[in-house]
């Protein structure tokens, strides 16, 4: 039986993955620091169904305490580590810039060193989208030069992402990133859009909405994105035995057994869609105060997942409309709306 060893199991992504893994008897055991950035009640709601699932274990402490870490990962002894334990979000690393390095830089070394000590068989660390900063041709490839972070969230992300780089290098440890696009649905985080202007349309109140609303993103439902993270898990990457053989679009490292990868819709969606799609499904309109863009923000994403379907054979299909229904629907239940 494979075991699984998942950080930020409590957070959003790491709930739905850690559900997805277990309903196909897998062993996981979740790390989380429960940190206040948001809601614990929902956090602890999410680990609270997690407890009730055979094949689960759980310890709370955080990335920073690396005597915690590697001895909880040792006793566990994962085949896979997936870490998706972070500082998130764009706009909070203006208000508190060192958690992000404390968190994203040093607690990502504390889990490479501990999963290399391990022995584990596949190593999986969450980047993001915002890697790409201002790039302005879309959609975005695993294969573009990404050096121009316009946030210091997205600088943290791209020095982990180098950091397990030299990792793969030094220890042949098979290394995966993967780079999220604008994640949302059930259990979502309350600090992201789809879940605050949900809640200000229920409560009929007024949404910002920034850019002007002249913004797109890719929106992924996080089903879907679960769904191919799980098949990423069984397509550890190996070291090329010479450049040549690296297929065309194909991220691999030429000289480690390293690979980054897009986890995306592949569509870009304007945000007065998104809006559209939330008073859909809400049954009522939404109020707008037009703003400009925030600092760090850029004003498209779009993923390019064609290496994602050459590598899995998946591809995330969830419309906006689909998805955010079952958003609301979620949400009204859960809040009793």
């Amino acid at each position: 039986m494979q075991r699984v060893y998942v950080t930020g199991a409590a957070g959003f992504i790491g709930f739905h993955l850690s559900e997805l893994l277990l309903k196909e008897g897998l062993r996981v055991h979740g790390y989380d620091g429960m940190t206040a950035y948001y809601d614990l009640a929902l956090k602890r709601a999410r680990l609270g169904v997690l407890l009730q699932r055979e094949g689960f274990g759980f310890t709370e402490a955080m990335l920073e305490d690396h005597d915690r870490l590697a001895a909880d990962m040792a006793r566990f002894k994962p085949d896979v580590v997936v870490h998706l334990a972070a500082q998130a979000g764009v706009r909070y690393s203006l208000e508190a810039p060192r958690s992000y390095l404390a968190s994203n830089i040093e607690g990502t070394f504390n889990v490479m060193e501990a999963a290399r000590d391990c022995g584990v068989k596949h190593l999986l660390l969450a980047s993001t989208s915002s890697v790409y900063g201002a790039n302005t041709e879309m959609p975005y490839r695993e294969t573009d030069k990404a050096d121009t972070q316009v946030s210091l969230y997205a600088a943290t992300k791209k020095a982990t992402e180098s950091l397990s780089h030299s990792w793969a290098h030094l220890w042949g440890l098979p290394t995966t990133c993967f780079r999220f696009f604008t994640v949302y649905g059930p259990w979502g985080r309350p600090d992201m859009a789809p879940f605050k202007f949900t809640r200000a349309i229920l409560r009929g109140e007024t949404i910002d909405v920034y850019g002007h609303g002249r913004m797109f993103r890719d929106f992924t439902y996080v089903t879907d994105l679960v769904r191919a993270i799980r098949l990423l898990i069984d397509k550890a990457p190996e070291r090329p035995a010479a450049p040549e053989e690296i297929a065309e679009g194909d991220s691999l490292s030429p000289v480690a057994p390293w690979r980054v990868v897009n986890i995306g819709n592949g569509e870009k969606v304007a945000l007065g869609d998104f809006i559209a799609a939330i008073e859909k499904a809400t049954g009522r309109a939404a109020i707008r105060n037009l703003m400009e863009m925030q600092k760090g923000d850029v004003p498209a994403t779009w993923a390019d997942n064609r290496l994602l379907t050459r590598l899995t054979g998946y591809r995330p299909e969830t419309g906006i409309e689909a998805g955010m229904a079952a958003f609301v629907a979620w949400y009204r239940e859960h809040y009793g709306v």
